[in-house]
């Protein structure tokens, strides 16, 4: 072989991609989903006037640096973030930290950070090794409150605010503590390899009637699930269901076709969806009045092309789609649902376990419901409201998603 012909061969050699090191990605693996601030006397407005606002989340999958993404998607005008900390907090529904983990986070370098009105912020990458299912705490001090808060209602888990500078505290004693999470929409983490799983949903998704602090769940239950196979360890979920949210009108946050792209494909390192949302569509159609068998037939039609509308716009984006069946809602206090909420229940089910629709089917319906009366909850898995399941409830919808789903794609 003459020189050239060798120069060539080893120029080959060393442009192989079998030699280059995988390159880090940035995966989510925590996240919630935004709402504007509610009418007064469903979610307090807490006052950010000069304090330190503390919030915990516990993360799915770890990593080698973290990022943090805040938000002011439904702010009024440019919120400034004084300073922002990250550690790792001591345990859930407490505001101590680790003071040996704090970190300052920057924002292009910077302590302090302004987000323009309607919009998201990535953190500068933070180097914090963090362990898988830890508990994180984030630190934010605000100097002037928002002119519109973003948040999240229904976090259940604690959050403290106390007036001064005390992103740094090793404890808050003497904090004011609340059950929202506020400015924060994400945490992500550097990995080499992995992906993330978004849940899509409403308050069942939500964690209505889990335990405060108790990360319990079903998404909660899928991620641990999840760390515990080797063949799916490194995919994060990421929980975006928000109480009282329906797939085709506004009320309780956006509707899920108007969040879709915020929620979902703007997630890091999103590989698969789930879908557990309509209840709340069903049942408020005849929540105040009775409805005609004609508009009950138009909502399943709606309901389902927009399943279809979900399912198309994920597929665009590389994403497998999976579809959950609607939880019997027998009995429910909020929306005393008769023969034909269960009829329009029974026909959204059909089309979502109909092969050819979803990529693959999460029979929660099956999984939940009391076989003895189809149309309600098992009674061991009824919060007591008839709609929500209780904790025992979501472990077992946590337990019945089969992870070939994710481990084989």
């Amino acid at each position: 072989m003459n020189r050239r012909a060798l120069l060539a061969l080893l120029a080959l050699l060393c442009a192989s991609p079998a030699t280059a090191a995988p390159k880090p990605v940035w995966i989510g693996t925590w996240a919630s989903a935004q709402q504007p601030i509610e009418p007064a006397g469903t979610a307090p407005d807490v006052d950010l006037a000069g304090v330190t606002l503390r919030q915990v989340v516990r993360i799915s999958i770890g990593g080698d640096r973290v990022r943090l993404r805040l938000s002011n998607a439904f702010g009024t005008a440019p919120l400034t973030l004084s300073a922002v900390h990250v550690a790792r907090a001591v345990a859930p529904g407490s505001p101590r930290i680790d003071a040996a983990t704090d970190k300052a986070v920057t924002f292009a370098g910077r302590g302090d950070v302004t987000i323009p009105a309607g919009a998201d912020y990535l953190s500068d990458p933070i180097d914090m090794p963090i362990a898988p299912r830890a508990d994180l705490a984030v630190s934010i001090r605000f100097d002037e409150p928002p002119a519109q808060q973003t948040q999240h209602t229904a976090s259940h888990a604690t959050a403290w605010t106390l007036a001064g500078d005390h992103v740094a505290a090793a404890d808050l004693p003497g904090a004011k503590a609340f059950v929202h999470w506020l400015q924060i929409s994400g945490v992500e983490v550097s990995r080499t390899s992995g992906g993330a799983i978004v849940a899509l949903g409403d308050s069942i998704t939500d964690g209505s009637w889990s335990t405060t602090d108790g990360n319990d769940r079903w998404p909660d239950v899928l991620a641990t699930r999840l760390q515990a196979d080797p063949r799916t360890a490194g995919l994060g979920v990421l929980n975006v269901g928000i109480g009282g949210n329906r797939v085709l009108l506004d009320g309780r946050g956006p509707s899920a076709l108007a969040r879709f792209d915020r929620d979902v494909l703007a997630q890091a390192g999103a590989r698969y969806l789930i879908v557990l949302e309509g209840v709340n569509d069903l049942g408020t159609l005849t929540k105040t009045q009775p409805a005609t068998p004609e508009a009950h037939a138009d909502l399943v039609r709606r309901l389902t092309a927009a399943y279809a509308q979900i399912i198309a716009r994920a597929h665009q984006h590389g994403l497998r789609v999976y579809g959950a069946t609607i939880l019997p809602f027998g009995g429910a206090v909020s929306y005393h649902p008769d023969a034909a909420n269960e009829a329009d229940r029974q026909a959204v089910n059909a089309w979502i376990r109909t092969p050819g629709h979803f990529d693959g089917v999460i029979d929660f319906d099956a999984a939940t419901r009391d076989p003895a009366n189809p149309d309600r909850l098992l009674p061991t898995y009824d919060s007591g409201d008839h709609l929500h399941p209780s904790p025992a409830g979501y472990r077992a919808m946590g337990k019945a998603i089969d992870l070939e789903l994710f481990a084989s794609k």
